[in-house]
């Protein structure tokens, strides 16, 4: 049987011969690695549960959500990580080192063919040299740290054909972009994606990686590029030892197929709420800023940094507008001070940071305040992801070329006099809410339902990143959905035994686990789905909390407020208010495995 590119580095990575989607497979992971974000709660379940270590020469620590160390929280956090990274002999890439999976890359934890699995949801960026990297909870990461291996669904895999000329002015922010445009969050949600086209042979490490990484907000398991030249050769240098080439075979079966005419992309940018609601550039112009970020493990590369200081080299930036530059890594900060990169970002009025995350993580270097809109080269723009204002997703060269401007620009049209300001006054207001907590888990539950009536419900309206420093699951209820309008009393408002009903894609975004232990400290008793996000749906079955999936509601005429009875073995949901009923998808197998044992250990 001929394989994709995921089956292929699967069937190396396991014992088992079936290889196919929808089979589960033990995967043996090449590098397995914990965050500053996610890593202690890790080492609390390694330690609580007396766990060992499989092969810490495979075992790592990135601090690269809160490089700067600014927060106490975290900072006490990382020290204790620091401590049982050096009980155990384990290598810590700490707060002066940069983003987890750029330096799984530039240190050769990773390679063409290989696997590796860590707390940061964007590991598949991975798929950018054709190795298979998976973002995944806290559990799965401490199972990965003891075992050196994980069960993972193996998922059917699309491939996408970008045929014609690359157009001069589209870059890869602008690749991914409208390949959002094009399928949105959730047509792509859980499959394994590969990307050919002639054109994209040519992409360079830096573009690959761009894209890879916008693969978690549409929804895919990994986007993946067949190696090239470039990219073998820089491997190869990485790891110190020769590199084969990973590739589909020619004959490998597809769930579906994709012609894309990439001549016909434009440049576009992502309009403030999410990142598949996308617009041409020229439709956007002239929105006015506050400020810009240059950054993320999306566009922090030296590429993009070259790109930004040809814009503003000679220039400054608007009055009153803030830049922010954050290099992915410091190998990339270092680079980029040799070529005098950093003396024109200064000379322009820029801040640069030490290397990290910064926008994506809350307290970090790129946040903004409620009111201000910030046109951002990052990958997420969800409502309180990158602080209380508007979040425009664009390139780096319209970012740069906008910080002169003052508003959305192009680079072929910065003014001669930037924008001006208005000044503004907001109020914020606090909401304090209450923690309730889950007691027992039966197959069948009976509740209130929330029916809660939208697609692509990420992780920042479940449980914002501001709260990420919390590792009690007791205090983690009370912050549940306050990111998500219309519902920000929900905390106050459920009650032990609600059940929540939802729609497409919940649970997208980001690895944390806290979305899913929130509703458990609330002690709601299930939350039904027509899909899920890949990895919440991994964190949700790992914790034993109950979740379900649903073809269609037809028939049940569902409203807030109805008294429902759900059996997770069979399936069937009663609507006991309206005296309806369906059949939806019971447990699997292995989560009712998990369920039964209360959780993956």
């Amino acid at each position: 049987m001929e394989h994709t590119l995921i089956e292929k580095i699967i069937a190396k990575h396991s014992k088992q011969t079936e290889i196919e989607p929808g089979k589960i497979a033990d995967i043996i992971i090449d590098a397995r690695a914990a965050r500053d974000f996610g890593g202690p709660n890790v080492v609390k379940t390694i330690e609580e549960l007396g766990l060992g270590i499989d092969d810490v020469s495979k075992t790592f620590f990135t601090f690269d959500t809160n490089p700067t160390g600014s927060d106490q929280k975290y900072a006490i956090n990382q020290q204790y990580i620091r401590i049982f990274a050096r009980k155990h002999g384990i290598k810590v890439y700490d707060i002066n080192n940069g983003i987890g999976t750029h330096t799984m890359i530039s240190d050769g934890l990773a390679w063409p063919g290989s696997t590796a699995v860590t707390t940061d949801s964007h590991a598949n960026i991975l798929g950018a040299i054709g190795a298979f990297g998976q973002g995944m909870g806290d559990k799965d990461i401490a199972a990965a740290f003891s075992n050196g291996s994980v069960w993972f669904k193996i998922p059917e895999s699309v491939k996408i054909n970008l045929n014609g000329k690359r157009p001069n002015n589209i870059s890869a922010k602008d690749i991914s972009i409208n390949l959002l445009s094009i399928f949105g969050a959730n047509k792509l949600l859980g499959y394994s994606v590969e990307i050919y086209g002639e054109e994209v042979d040519k992409l360079t490490l830096d573009e690959r990686i761009t894209i890879s990484s916008m693969g978690t907000e549409m929804g895919t398991i990994i986007i993946f590029f067949t190696p090239n030249k470039e990219v073998i050769e820089y491997c190869e240098k990485a790891t110190g030892r020769k590199i084969e080439k990973i590739e589909a075979d020619p004959n490998a079966v597809y769930a579906q197929t994709f012609d894309i005419d990439l001549s016909k992309f434009t440049p576009k940018v992502s309009l403030p709420g999410a990142p598949h609601t996308t617009n041409d550039i020229s439709n956007t112009n002239k929105v006015k800023i506050d400020s810009a970020f240059i950054g993320s493990c999306t566009n922090g590369r030296i590429e993009d940094l070259r790109v930004a200081a040809n814009i503003l080299k000679n220039k400054t930036v608007a009055p009153g507008v803030v830049l922010k530059i954050v290099p992915s890594t410091d190998k990339i900060w270092n680079q980029a001070y040799e070529e005098g990169l950093i003396k024109i970002f200064k000379d322009a009025g820029a801040m640069v940071s030490n290397a990290g995350c910064a926008g994506c993580a809350a307290g970090q270097v790129g946040q903004n305040g409620v009111g201000e809109v910030t046109v951002s080269s990052g990958n997420r723009n969800f409502p309180g992801k990158q602080g209380k204002g508007d979040v425009y997703l664009a390139s780096p060269s319209v970012v740069a070329a906008s910080a002169v401007a003052g508003y959305v620009t192009t680079e072929n049209n910065i003014p001669e006099i930037p924008a001006n300001f208005d000044n503004k006054l907001i109020d914020e207001k606090l909401q304090k809410k209450t923690t309730k907590i889950l007691e027992n888990k039966p197959t069948i539950v009976e509740g209130k339902v929330w029916f809660v009536q939208e697609d692509n419900i990420d992780t920042d309206m479940i449980f914002h990143n501001r709260y990420l420093a919390i590792t009690d699951i007791n205090e983690m209820g009370q912050y549940i959905f306050d990111n998500l309008k219309g519902y920000e009393k929900f905390a106050k408002q459920a009650q032990k035994g609600d059940i929540v009903i939802t729609q497409k894609n919940f649970g997208s975004g980001s690895s944390r686990q806290q979305a899913v232990d929130g509703f458990e400290s609330l002690g709601i008793s299930a939350i039904i789905a027509e899909s899920f996000g890949a990895i919440y749906e991994r964190n949700a079955i790992n914790a034993a909390f109950p979740i379900m999936t649903y073809n269609n509601l037809d028939g049940l005429n569902l409203e807030t407020g109805d008294f429902l009875r759900v059996n997770f073995e069979t399936g069937l949901i009663e609507n006991i208010t309206k005296h309806t009923k369906i059949n939806a998808n019971p447990f699997s197998e292995v989560q009712l495995e998990i369920y039964n044992n209360n959780g993956l250990f």
